[in-house]
């Protein structure tokens, strides 16, 4: 863990300097010293930091929550879940077509579907902290898309797992569908009606006690909403929506950033662990071709969320590259398709894009002033602000 922390740190110190974003060199930590690549290993086994890895994107989509107010769910619903919709029918659509194109198999593409068409919260979520981008109205916006996939997350996950397991009991799909559901809509009440309440529960002037309570809460609701079928980090997220909009929201949101950031690093790295460049080449062509599609996909997600929003190329740019990247989602759905026997061209797969995305992903967000001049508008638009 040691190990673990100083070479991410030493990696990003060395990118800072000439101005790469920190994700993609703590996944590259993990790649340099992991099972798969030459040289030394410090990690032989990936799973050895599973615990850690989960905590990090437990306590990313706990803050990011701590950031989402209700009164934006009550203000804007409306144009949260047509943006939200509207980029999942888009990226999945596309991801279920490129699926059944390459011809891998019915199982494969529904597993492809989800790949391509979820975004990375735990990526989207440090691409927002590093730029600074918390406060931009565009931030808003995609904060919700990322809500309305969280959600469309947790219910494709449990009505997958029965169809690419071979589960043959429509009783236990629909058993378990519900189950999943149902653990969403209650932490839903509670986000909505129950914030008072349990703001009097975490009511402390200790800031030690305080840190014990809100960690405790999203570690155990997080690992409650495993036992139903329901990601973690959508259960984190909820957790930090209902904090954050108690007395105590502010401190929380301040106590959290060091958690955050450190664990956040090590799922990072922990991903880099998974990933063996030698499998890359084999799949290297779909891999591009998949890239191209999600950006593609992402573009035209990006100018219809500006549409709904009425928002200009540059927040429509913003919105299009902050969201392009894939990944925690991408290797949950990796496993599954490993563990079910799907054809082993997937995970490899999954692996590149992933990897390559997580790259691209931050410095194109970096870089959206360039993006915006190829939109609508975006050349005079940036006339104008030369003026």
């Amino acid at each position: 863990m040691g190990g673990a922390f100083v070479a991410a740190a030493v990696l990003a110190r060395l990118g800072s300097r000439i101005g790469l974003p920190t994700i993609p060199l703590f996944i590259l930590a993990g790649i340099l010293l992991g099972p798969h690549t030459p040289g030394y290993v410090l990690v032989e086994d990936p799973h050895e930091l599973a615990m850690l890895s989960a905590l990090g994107l437990v306590l990313l989509l706990f803050y990011l929550g701590l950031e989402f107010h209700i009164d934006d769910l009550r203000s804007g619903g409306r144009k949260m879940a047509a943006a939200g919709g509207a980029y999942l029918a888009l990226n999945v659509g596309a991801g279920l077509a490129f699926g059944f194109g390459l011809g891998w198999g019915t199982e494969e593409a529904l597993v492809l579907a989800g790949v391509l068409g979820i975004s990375s919260s735990a990526i989207v979520t440090k691409v927002l902290l590093d730029l600074g981008r918390v406060d931009n109205p565009e931030t808003r916006p995609i904060l919700g898309i990322i809500v309305v996939e969280d959600v469309f997350l947790a219910l494709y996950l449990a009505a997958l797992q029965p169809v690419i397991s071979g589960a043959d009991s429509l009783a236990a799909s629909v058993g378990d569908f519900g189950k999943a559901f149902g653990f969403l809509l209650l932490l839903a009440v509670a986000a909505r009606w129950g914030t008072r309440a349990i703001g009097r529960m975490f009511a402390t002037k200790d800031d030690e006690l305080l840190v014990i309570s809100f960690l405790g809460a999203a570690v155990l609701v997080a690992g409650v909403a495993e036992k139903f079928g329901v990601a973690d980090a959508i259960a984190a997220f909820m957790v930090g929506l209902i904090l954050g909009n108690t007395g105590s929201g502010e401190r929380i949101r301040e106590l959290v950033h060091p958690l955050r950031d450190a664990f956040a690093a090590i799922f990072f790295f922990s991903f880099g662990l998974s990933i063996d460049p030698g499998d890359l080449p084999t799949v290297i062509v779909p891999v591009l071709i998949a890239l191209l599609v999600t950006v593609s996909m992402n573009l035209l997600a990006g100018l219809l969320t500006g549409r709904i929003y009425r928002f200009g190329p540059r927040p429509s740019a913003n919105v299009a590259t902050t969201l392009l990247a894939r990944g925690e989602f991408a290797l949950i759905l990796a496993t599954m398709a490993a563990g079910a026997g799907l054809d082993e061209r997937l995970s490899p797969f999954i692996a590149g894009y992933v990897l390559i995305l997580a790259v691209i992903a931050p410095l194109a967000a970096g870089r959206s002033h360039w993006v915006a001049r190829i939109l609508p508008g975006g050349r005079r638009a940036g006339q104008e602000a030369a003026r």
